[in-house]
Formats: C-alpha cells, structure tokens, sequence
C-alpha cells in the first residue's frame, strides 16, 4: 500500500492560538508525568513527546509492573491511556478546560493502578497557572489541532532525514512540551559555558544541564501573541559573534539579532514548489553557520548519497 501525498497544510495562528494555548498546557500535563516516571536522561531527553501516526506520544513509560503509554489521537480527537497489563482507557478531546482534562486523567491512572507524582504547574509560561485550578484555558477546535499535527507529520520527516546526516551525537526528534516545539539538536563534543538560564518557571540547573555542551539547534514553532506566525528557527550556544552574518538558505530566511537566531516562516516552506528541499536548504546552510563560526570538526557531518537508492 502506497499513502496518498497530502500538501502541507495551511497553518493559521489566529485560527488555533486559544486551541494552542490549551493543548499546550494539556502535552505538559502528559509529558511530566512521562518525566516523572522516567529516568534522568541527558539534555532532559527523558521529558519529551513523539510525532506519531496518529498524534503525539509519549512512548513507553516505566511503571511498577511494566510500562504504560500516553497517546494524544489528533484524528479520533482522544488521549489513549493504555499499559502493559492489557488495561485501556480513554479520555475524550474537546473544549474542556486544563483543570477537568487534569482530574480525569490522573483519576485514570489511579483507577489502572499506575502512581503518578507530579509538579502540577506548567513550566515555562508565564503566568503559570496550577493546571487542578486552571478554568481559564479550555478551547479544542478539532480541525485546527489536527492541520497543526498534520504540519508536525510533515516536519518531522525532514528533521528525521537532516539527522541522519550527521556522525556525531546528535538528539532523537522529539517535541519539547514546555516551549511547544518540535526540535533536534547536534552536538559538537566539546563543553560549553555554563547557560545563564533564566527562562520563566524553569529551574537554571535544568537549563545549565541541556546547554552543558556546544550545540546546533533546529525547530518548529507554532507561534505566540508576540510573533503570530509559525516559523522554522536555528540557533547555536554558545554563539559565536559571526553567527548571524552566515549566508542562510533560502531567501526568505533571516536572523533576529535579538533572539539570536534565524528563522524561516512555516508559510514559506508550505508554498513553495518543493517544501522538503526547501525546508532541509534551512537546515543546513544554519547548521552550517554554527560550524563554521563554532570551528566544528568537519568529520562529524556524513553524506549519506552512497546509501541511497
């Protein structure tokens, strides 16, 4: 069986920022029950969710007994609670708020008897509201969140095959829950200045620890009320001063001398001719940047031509 090529969606940020907002808050319930069931693993790596076949997931989780799992079903519109033992349940997506999509999930998993402890307040926004007393975040619009999914199908993809080319430690492509990004990250082996850390709601030890060595990173961003736009960035730490003055691909790229970064608007890849080449000429040519400023070992970077067919 051949799956049929869709398009790249149309992503409209007006269309799903309250839907944003809240599901936002919804993978942080998911993904720190994830971490707190997990062991630690180097660059939080432990915490994050995965683009699947369906919607999000967390993938196995250890538990007393064996493993259970967490599926966000962007199509039946359903977080899917299922564990080794041969038990299921399921939770039903749709405008509730942060507060009752709580409860029921943790009265869930009581009930299947797998124990849960979390922080129970969002990392990462501000304000952050404890999720049992948020009522104020409860919108679902079922076809913007399943374009917004569809989107991430689609990127993950390109990220996958951008990993590939590389020899050296590089991350999983996962989605990041407290920034609501899809990302991946190269490593170049070398150690890193202690990071000043500061962002809202997040510990610096935890900051200090993801940034502990040099980095190149890529991602997908949904948007915020400040920048209301999906949008592709690159960004490296430590950076170096000539970063941002790297030729970047394509055209439509530019760097933020104040976020420290390059971005790509998801628009400009959804339109274009070829959105995969496009979006991998992003890619490279910032992680280009980073390593030609950054003095990385070129050893590290592979071709994979003489793999494919």
């Amino acid at each position: 069986m051949t799956l049929k090529s869709q398009p790249w969606p149309v992503l409209n940020y007006e269309k799903y920022k309250d839907t944003l907002a809240t599901v936002h808050l919804w993978t942080q319930i998911v993904g720190k029950i994830r971490l707190s069931n997990s062991p630690w693993i180097n660059h939080s790596w432990h915490v994050t969710l995965y683009v699947s076949s369906r919607g999000l997931t967390t993938g196995s989780i250890p538990c007393s007994d064996g493993v259970f799992q967490l599926d966000l079903d962007f199509i039946a519109h359903e977080l899917i609670i299922s564990s080794s033992d041969g038990q299921r349940d399921v939770i039903l997506l749709y405008p509730r708020s942060v507060s009752s999509f709580y409860k029921e999930l943790l009265s869930k998993l009581d009930q299947m008897g797998i124990e849960v402890d979390i922080y129970a307040s969002p990392n990462e926004v501000d304000p952050a509201i404890p999720f049992i007393q948020d009522e104020i975040h409860k919108s679902y619009d079922a076809v913007q969140m399943n374009l917004l999914w569809l989107a991430l199908v689609k990127i993950e993809k390109v990220f996958t095959r951008f990993r590939a080319t590389f020899r050296g430690k590089v991350s999983p492509v996962h989605f990041f829950w407290g920034a609501f990004d899809l990302a991946v990250t190269r490593f170049s082996g070398r150690a890193a200045p202690i990071h000043p850390g500061g962002a809202p709601h997040m510990p610096d030890r935890v900051m200090q620890e993801a940034y502990s060595h040099e980095v190149s990173s890529c991602g997908f961003w949904p948007g915020s009320e400040q920048f209301p736009s999906p949008a592709f960035y690159s960004y490296c730490y430590p950076t170096p001063e000539d970063f941002g003055k790297q030729p970047a691909e394509p055209a439509d790229a530019f760097y933020n001398k104040e976020m420290g970064e390059f971005f790509l608007s998801y628009e400009a890849v959804q339109q274009a001719e070829d959105a995969e080449k496009m979006l991998m000429q992003f890619l490279t040519s910032t992680y280009n940047a980073a390593a030609i400023t950054g003095n990385w070992d070129k050893d590290l970077e592979c071709n994979l031509s003489h793999f494919e067919r």
